[in-house]
């Protein structure tokens, strides 16, 4: 199932196997695209796809408060800190003007990182963040080298409506659950 437009933003997902358990919910995939770049494993049993689902209705319930003072800045100096902050400085830089500490506590109460979102989904070193700003949201996405830093290449920045954004993740919420409950359930 894809909900939104590829070339700007979607999210694709499948359920391979439905579970009775709501905790595992099901297993399949979970990606986000954005700009026609795909975030995420793209495989039949990439993950239990609860955590991606719950997390998508974290995302609705907190509309409007994924805000940080550095949401206007550069895609890639965001993606550099945004390592360093998480992981520490061999993994990136930190954000100008701004302590280390400052900037990771900043990333932690605004919540914009939507992926990975704690499960395996991601494993493809994929990350996401959503930053909230007026009526718009502004999606950075990219994926990491085997040396920890951020893949150039792989870095796609995107501003679109508010109302576009948390519409796709409204119809993708009540889609995939209207298939997960129309679907035959397996014991997990």
């Amino acid at each position: 199932m894809i909900v939104g437009n590829p070339s700007t933003f979607a999210i694709e997902s499948q359920i391979e196997n439905a579970f009775e358990r709501v905790g595992s919910r099901a297993l399949g995939f979970f990606n986000i695209l954005i700009a026609d770049y795909r975030y995420g494993v793209h495989e039949p049993d990439a993950t239990l796809l609860a955590v991606s689902f719950d997390e998508v209705q974290r995302r609705i319930s907190r509309r409007g408060r994924h805000i940080t003072p550095f949401t206007e800045a550069d895609p890639g100096v965001i993606a550099d800190a945004f390592r360093a902050a998480i992981y520490g400085k061999e993994y990136g830089s930190p954000f100008p003007q701004m302590a280390l500490e400052d900037f990771a506590d900043i990333v932690h109460s605004s919540r914009i990182e939507w992926a990975p979102d704690g499960d395996e989904a991601f494993d493809d070193s994929s990350y996401v963040l959503q930053f909230d700003t007026g009526n718009r949201v502004r999606l950075i996405g990219f994926r990491t080298k085997p040396d920890g830093r951020y893949d150039h290449s792989t870095l796609k920045d995107l501003w679109l409506e508010s109302e576009e954004f948390y519409g796709v993740l409204h119809r993708w919420h009540s889609d995939f659950l209207a298939e997960w409950e129309s679907l035959p359930k397996v014991r997990d």
